[in-house]
Formats: structure tokens, sequence, C-alpha cells
């Protein structure tokens, strides 16, 4: 299994993750429905570095489907919005 990290995410017009990406990485962009596959089979891990400390990137199931997100501090909000656009 590879690592991956992420340094930036695209969005859509409603702020919904579309894909991650790190312009250093040759798997850059990735789709959220490829991101999705590779961490539910085991196949890669993606994670943020944020200052203060390394967190994962997880597969959540909400109301509208499967999303990404990574928690950083202890609040509801998902992190992997404050990253910049890809």
């Amino acid at each position: 299994m590879a690592e991956r990290e992420v340094t930036r995410t695209k969005k859509d017009s409603s702020d919904v993750i579309t894909a991650l990406c790190n312009p250093a990485g040759s798997w850059s962009p990735r789709s959220k429905s490829d991101v999705i596959a590779d961490i539910e089979s085991g196949n890669h891990s993606y994670y943020v570095k944020w200052p203060e400390k390394r967190t994962e990137i997880r597969v959540v199931a909400g109301a509208s489907g499967k999303y990404l997100r990574t928690d950083r501090d202890t609040t509801t909000r998902n992190n992997l919005l404050d990253l910049p656009n890809c």
C-alpha cells in the first residue's frame, strides 16, 4: 500500500470535493471516486500533513453518498475544504 500526501483539493461550485491533488505526486489529480475505491480496497491511503499534525483521509457515508474527510480538529467541519484548490 502506498501512502499519498494530499496538498490540494478540487471542489465544485457547491464546495463538494471532486478530486485530491499533490502537484509533486505522479498520481495527482485523483478523482473522489477513485480515492474512495483506493481507501476501501486498502490499495492506497491518503493523508494531509497539517502544521500541527498528520491526519488520515477517510471515507464517510453521508446522506447523499460517500465523501472524503479528515479530522484535523474537534469541529464537525470538513478540514479538507481548507486546502487550496488544485
